[in-house]
């Protein structure tokens, strides 16, 4: 394990460096000037030059880059453009907000599709199958950009029963969480059941059977945890984009988290905030399929990584 766990570290090192060349090269080819945006269109061009100068933008772009990877050697992500935080002092801030977001959103998403698809599974071709299917093929269907907008005018505008955008208590978060997990758990439930499906054909749940076990304990038992692995590996990658901010559902409910973060920093042209979150985004999906890979232990012993 210890060994698996070196190589693994060690091959994040040349995507990190990968990502942080892309995205240095694409932010500084987007269209526009952060001085000039920070002064409006009206600034006059040499306090427009005296800015850029100050934030070292009439710099070459080599020697920026070597600015740039310089600080990111020494866990400096830069100094934003529009408040002049630490990027990492920044991001520190709002992470607690999508982890929370994150968490929840997950929370409903596994407490939807698992009983819906282990069901589905279990009466295959009955109407509580097809019905599950078809919640779940509603809720990929339907985009969150759609999906948000809707639940607030029901229930913070029409209803008046939640807060319709911020965060501050645990009603805030009701809209934003169901919003995010009512697609996950489409996917995820179609996922339990096509999985599940295949376990019950297998030999070792008819001899289950055989022993005396009843129909729900053979499922539960011995079938389901077999059938998990897919649903893991689905469930760990979607769990990454949680993390690194849902970019859409954060706007639609003014959510403080990361994804808010990164779409501000973009319209602002705020070079270092962008850079940070967008190799927030890598590292995390990194570490997330880590550790996903991990749980595959836990879930078939007959796994092994060294």
């Amino acid at each position: 394990m210890g060994a698996y766990l070196l190589r693994r570290l060690a091959l994040t090192v040349p995507v990190l460096i990968g990502v942080a060349t892309l995205v240095f090269s694409l932010i500084h080819l987007v269209p526009g000037d952060p001085a000039q945006a920070m002064l409006g269109e009206g600034a006059a061009p040499a306090d427009v030059a005296a800015l850029r100068t100050r934030l070292g933008l009439d710099r070459p772009l080599y020697v920026q880059y070597g600015t740039f990877v310089a600080g990111l050697a020494r866990g400096d992500l830069g100094t934003s453009f529009r408040t002049n935080t630490p990027v990492a002092r920044m991001i520190a801030e709002r992470m607690p907000a999508t982890a929370e977001l994150a968490v929840a959103a997950m929370i409903v998403a596994l407490g939807l599709a698992i009983p819906l698809g282990i069901v589905a599974a279990v009466r295959k071709g009955s109407w509580i199958d097809h019905g599950a299917m078809t919640l779940a093929l509603v809720g990929i269907s339907v985009p969150n950009f759609w999906l948000g907008p809707l639940l607030a005018i029901l229930f913070a505008v029409e209803w008046n029963l939640l807060p319709v955008s911020g965060r501050g208590t645990p009603l805030h978060l009701v809209l934003p969480a169901v919003t995010l997990g009512a697609a996950l758990a489409a996917i995820l439930a179609r996922m339990t059941r096509a999985s599940l499906l295949e376990e019950l054909r297998e030999l070792y749940v008819v001899a289950a059977r055989a022993r005396g076990a009843s129909r729900w304990r053979a499922v539960l038992r011995h079938a389901f945890r077999n059938s998990l692995i897919p649903v893991v590996t689905i469930a760990g990658l979607q769990f990454g984009s949680l993390l690194t901010g849902a970019i859409i559902t954060e706007t639609i409910f003014a959510w403080p988290g990361v994804g808010r973060l990164l779409i501000q920093s973009i319209s602002f042209r705020d070079y270092p905030a962008v850079q940070g979150c967008i190799l927030l985004i890598a590292v995390t999906y990194v570490f997330v399929n880590l550790a996903t890979d991990l749980v595959y232990g836990l879930l078939d012993p007959r796994i092994r990584y060294d």
